[in-house]
């Protein structure tokens, strides 16, 4: 079975966001936000994931990507 692999630092460094910034317009932790952008979380709730995209002005497609195992 694959993988989904969150690219959130990808689409923040195409939008110039620093990890703070995203953290405190998302309305989430610092150290919560660095866990998702490094793919260190195993979920992710939708309401989180929706204020991202909203904040960053992306779709859920944009950070999420399927992997298929090798």
């Amino acid at each position: 079975m694959g993988k989904i692999i969150l690219r959130l630092d990808r689409i923040m460094v195409e939008r110039k966001m620093s990890l703070n910034e995203l953290a405190e317009r998302v309305g989430i932790s610092n150290v919560n936000l660095s866990k998702i952008k490094n793919n260190k979380v195993t979920a992710i709730r939708f309401s989180t994931l929706a204020a991202i995209c909203e904040v960053l002005d992306c779709e859920a497609g944009d950070i999420l990507e399927y992997q298929k195992k090798e």
